[in-house]
C-alpha cells in the first residue's frame, strides 16, 4: 500500500472515530431525518462533515495560532451553540414531523436544504473542543501537522469522508426505519430526540458559564 493511499485509509478510520459518538449532532440529524426524511439528514451529516474537516484541517496543516484563538473563545461559541440547540430541541418538540407521503409532496427546496446545512455547519463550529481532540488523535497517530499542503490536504480529506461515510450510513439507517413505523411512533420518537437535542443545549450552556 502506498503511503498515500495509507495516510488516506488512516484518517477516513480517524473521521469516522470522531463523528461516530452519539452527541448533540447526532441526535440532530436523526431529528431532521425523522422530521423531514433523508435529504435533511444528508444536508446536516454533510454540514457536520464539514465543520469536521475545517477541525482537521487545522490539526494537519499544524495551525496552533487559529487553534488557540478558537479555543479561547470556546465560552462564547458554546452559549451560542447550545441556545440554538435549546431552540432547535423545543421547536422539534412542539413540531409534528411530516409523515413520508406528505414530504415527499412538499420537498426540501435548495434554500431549505442550504440553511440546514448552514446550520449545521455552525453548530459543529461552536465546539471548539473538536479541535483538541483531532491534534490529540492526530498526534497519537504520528499524523500531526503534516509535513508538506498535500499530505495535510489528503489527511483532512480522510476526516472528511470518513465523517460523511458516517452520516450517510445513519441517516440511511434513520429513513429506513422512517418508512416502516406509524405516524404515531414518528411523532414520539421524534419529540424524544428533540427533548435530547434541547437536553445537550443546555449541557453547552452550563458548560459554558462554569467552563
Amino acid at each position: 500500500m502506498s503511503p498515500i493511499v495509507a495516510l488516506y485509509a488512516r484518517t477516513f478510520i480517524i473521521g469516522i472515530l470522531v463523528a461516530a459518538p452519539v452527541g448533540a449532532m447526532g441526535v440532530l440529524c436523526i431529528q431532521r431525518t425523522l422530521d423531514r426524511g433523508a435529504r435533511a439528514g444528508l444536508a446536516t451529516g454533510l454540514g457536520i462533515a464539514t465543520a469536521d474537516g475545517v477541525y482537521a484541517a487545522i490539526a494537519a496543516f499544524g495551525l496552533s495560532a487559529l487553534s488557540g484563538v478558537l479555543v479561547t473563545w470556546q465560552t462564547p461559541l458554546r452559549l451560542v451553540g447550545g441556545a440554538v440547540l435549546v431552540y432547535l430541541g423545543v421547536r422539534a418538540m412542539l413540531t409534528q414531523p411530516k409523515t413520508v407521503a406528505c414530504a415527499s409532496a412538499d420537498p426540501l427546496d435548495g434554500r431549505g436544504l442550504a440553511t440546514l446545512y448552514a446550520s449545521a455547519v455552525g453548530l459543529t463550529l461552536t465546539n471548539p473542543m473538536t479541535i483538541m481532540a483531532f491534534g490529540a488523535i492526530f498526534a497519537s497517530a504520528g499524523l500531526a501537522a503534516q509535513p508538506g499542503s498535500a499530505t495535510a490536504a489528503i489527511a483532512t480529506a480522510g476526516v472528511v469522508s470518513g465523517s460523511l461515510a458516517w452520516w450517510v450510513a445513519l441517516v440511511t439507517v434513520s429513513s429506513l426505519a422512517r418508512a416502516r413505523v406509524g405516524d404515531r411512533v414518528l411523532g414520539g420518537v421524534s419529540r424524544v430526540s428533540g427533548a435530547l437535542v434541547a437536553i445537550f443545549g443546555l449541557i453547552a450552556i452550563v458548560a459554558g458559564l462554569t467552563g
